[in-house]
């Protein structure tokens, strides 16, 4: 396959309309997208094929987060009379194998097979890449384009914390690939990365700790991190939030922590701490100081709403930016800014309607304005929050551990926002992504036609909790 990508490397310097820089799932939406126009495409890789999604991040977390739900699943039919499950992790390394194999297969598929459909991208794969004044440098050529899009994603942050390079710790991707599974961890970080990892972790049977400096999932509604905080804690994983960082060492084979809670100083013990403290964008090398391409205080690269940096001509999308860190975000704003860099478009990134989901159990997805990010924008502000257990498919499931919460404006009764937090709430989510991008009231959705027994009538019971009791309303009824 790399033959066979590198015999087309002959083409003529300066026969490029486009040089894209990173091929993962944004820089292969680009470069397709310019193809697809009839560009010709420089796309430069440098490392394995894929970007993060497919090889370290979403694809192999996900079925790992799925077979430790089969775990608990298996363990908790005891909720239901009469029935009693037991299952547990019989070969660590044959599951690892069976996630290694499916990563080799989506990245073949999903990516290398796909580049010999597109006469018009040439893959380079010869070390990292350069900006420079009409192109990129890359393994000591140059390839010059009129238009450059920067899509090298980005790589597990390290916190600052003293003595954090000398202890034994993982990342997320780390995690995913150890040849056994360890006794005790403790996760540095309540966000998405991780309390999904963490749960997963602990349903594997290993000892968890999750420190956070806030609170579990700052970003989404407080009720809604307050029930995942007691979902974890029930499920036996230690939860340390509002803590202050302040060392860690190695003691041993074993790493040791030292924070601060409610005054008092703690040491937590485990055989790695997990760094899932945020990322970091990949832009070591690239010379963006040099050619005016200005970054936040995080590192990432600033762009417009049509994906421009503050260099003319050269675009940035994905994980190296200072945009939504979603693969599918990734991708769509890598289309806008291959459509407006070579294809005379026009295009404004749009993430009003943008969904997120954090693969817990119950799995956690929001679409739109919380009720600060509301409250904060000049919304005369009105929330319906409905626990599970007023929703018949949970009552069914004799799983009530969620809640739906949802935000609307008081004087138009338009939809701003929700949070569904729920066994099945990542494919419930995209019914209310459709009534927040139409323009949908808390009327029209507690109106609409529901199938009974499924997790998003939830949110039609949710939505005519603004105006009624719906505990007072028999089956359907509303």
């Amino acid at each position: 396959m790399d033959d066979l990508m590198k015999d087309d490397c002959c083409a003529p310097k300066g026969d490029f309309d486009l040089a894209v820089i990173g091929a993962g799932s944004a820089g292969f939406s680009a470069a397709i997208t310019a193809a697809e126009g009839g560009k010709r495409v420089a796309l430069i890789g440098h490392g394995t094929i894929g970007g993060t999604c497919v090889n370290v991040g979403c694809v192999p977390s996900k079925m790992m987060i799925r077979a430790a739900e089969a775990l608990y699943g298996a363990q908790s039919a005891r909720r239901f009379p009469g029935l009693h499950g037991e299952a547990r992790v019989a070969d660590w390394s044959t599951l690892v194998a069976a996630k290694d194999d499916l990563v080799a297969t989506l990245r073949q598929k999903k990516y290398a097979d796909l580049l010999p459909g597109y006469g018009g991208v040439t893959y380079l794969d010869e070390g990292p890449a350069r900006l420079v004044p009409g192109g990129v440098e890359v393994g000591g050529r140059r390839i010059t384009a009129p238009k450059v899009i920067v899509a090298t994603g980005g790589r597990p942050a390290v916190p600052d914390i003293p003595g954090i390079q000398d202890a034994p710790t993982l990342d997320s991707t780390s995690l995913l690939e150890m040849d056994r599974l360890p006794e005790s961890l403790i996760f540095l970080g309540g966000g998405y990365i991780g309390v999904e990892l963490a749960q997963m972790m602990a349903r594997m049977g290993t000892r968890v700790t999750i420190v956070c400096r806030s609170h579990l999932l700052p970003r989404t509604e407080p009720e809604v991190a307050q029930a995942l905080t007691e979902v974890l804690r029930a499920e036996g994983l230690a939860i340390v939030d509002g803590a202050t960082y302040h060392t860690a060492r190695r003691d041993g084979d074993r790493a040791v922590l030292t924070v601060t809670v409610n005054g008092a100083e703690r040491e937590l013990t485990a055989d790695r701490l997990v760094l899932t403290t945020g990322r970091a964008p990949n832009t070591e090398g690239l010379d963006l100081a040099g050619m005016g391409v200005e970054t936040d205080a995080c590192g990432a690269i600033r762009v417009g709403d049509d994906m421009q940096t503050t260099k003319a001509g050269i675009f940035a999308a994905g994980d190296v930016t200072d945009r939504d860190q979603f693969v599918y975000m990734a991708a769509y704003g890598a289309k806008l800014a291959s459509r407006n860099a070579v294809l005379g478009g026009a295009e404004r990134y749009d993430n009003a309607a943008m969904p997120w989901v954090v693969f817990t159990d119950p799995q956690v997805a929001g679409v739109g304005l919380i009720e600060a990010q509301a409250r904060a924008a000049g919304h005369d502000v009105k929330t319906s929050v409905l626990t599970l257990d007023n929703v018949p498919r949970a009552l069914a499931a004799r799983d009530t551990r969620g809640l739906i919460k949802l935000i609307a404006d008081v004087q138009t009764d338009r939809l701003l926002g929700g949070v569904i937090m729920a066994p099945e709430g990542a494919d419930s989510v995209q019914t209310l992504v459709l009534a927040l991008k139409f323009g949908m009231t808390t009327k029209a959705l507690g109106e609409t036609i529901f199938p009974y027994l499924t997790t998003a009538e939830g949110l039609k019971l949710a939505a005519q909790t603004f105006d009624m009791d719906v505990a007072k309303l028999s089956c359907c009824a509303g």
